[in-house]
């Protein structure tokens, strides 16, 4: 697996520090990946909400200063909740964005924060806008970006019954695009007496387009990768006997120390690999 950070972890930093200085000290503790998330971008974004953009040309020379690291977008895109555009601006230029930062394995991966009452267990739970994500995935496959998706109040299971309803809306080559970002520790929180584990085994290996690793102990948040409430080498064994090779993403909590954190996450991950 490829060991990442992502960009909201240094909400604190960016308020004294650039970006491209916070990825350069990521990859010198280790990091192979950067997740580049939505509102915490400094100046490669502007505006908010349905006006939020991200700035092309600057997240180019943000990249171009790290040829060997690998990078994918993140957006707050209510794929699961709301009608879709796909030929909509803010989609399009996420998409681009997506393309730039990717260079040839291009992916976005889009966050719907909304609750819901209960998991859905079957087709005829899923509400009809949910189904709207294989047409973002049908353009997401045509310009050939890899397209995943999180919701943290849904468990994966559910999620999983999402791809497998818009795959079925796809070609076999578009609905290969299509798949989850697994983050087990957000089902715990919703869910204490779930087995994400056991959900994010039963996951076919293409669904699994990216992997958050987070830790909580008494369903809070814990600054670094540790043990905790989740099984962290459960977790690292699943993967492996899936054969994910993709990025691991410590999505560590804002903290002052955040940098020592996501050094202490590199190394508790590597003893367990």
């Amino acid at each position: 697996m490829i060991l990442g950070a992502i960009t909201n972890s240094w909400r604190q930093q960016l308020e004294q520090k650039d970006l491209t200085s916070l990825v350069k000290e990521a990859q010198q503790r280790g990091a192979k990946h950067v997740e580049l998330r939505q509102t915490c971008l400094g100046d490669c974004e502007t505006g908010q909400g349905d006006q939020w953009r991200p700035v092309l040309p600057k997240l180019k020379a943000l990249v171009d200063q790290f040829p060997s690291l690998t990078f994918d977008l993140a957006m707050a895109w209510p794929c699961l909740t709301k009608p879709a555009d796909p030929k909509g601006e803010q989609f399009q230029a996420a998409l681009a964005g997506a393309k730039l930062v990717g260079r040839a394995s291009p992916h976005l991966r889009v966050v719907d924060s909304a609750r819901f009452d209960a998991p859905w267990e079957r087709p005829q739970d899923l509400p009809a806008e949910a189904l709207g994500v294989a047409d973002l995935a049908r353009e997401a496959a045509r310009q050939g970006v890899i397209f995943s998706m999180e919701n943290s109040g849904q468990p994966i299971r559910s999620m999983a019954l999402v791809v497998r309803q818009a795959r079925a809306k796809l070609s076999p080559k578009e609905g290969s695009y299509l798949g989850l970002c697994p983050d087990p520790t957000n089902q715990l929180r919703s869910y204490p007496n779930s087995d994400p584990l056991a959900e994010l085994e039963a996951l076919p290996l293409d669904m699994v387009k990216l992997v958050h690793f987070k830790q909580a102990t008494a369903g809070k948040p814990h600054p670094a990768l540790d043990a905790g409430d989740l099984d962290t080498a459960r977790m690292v064994r699943v993967l492996a006997t899936k054969g994910y090779q993709g990025p691991a993403i410590m999505e560590i909590p804002p903290h002052v120390q955040v940098l020592d954190n996501l050094s202490a996450s590199f190394q508790y991950f590597g003893a367990l690999s």
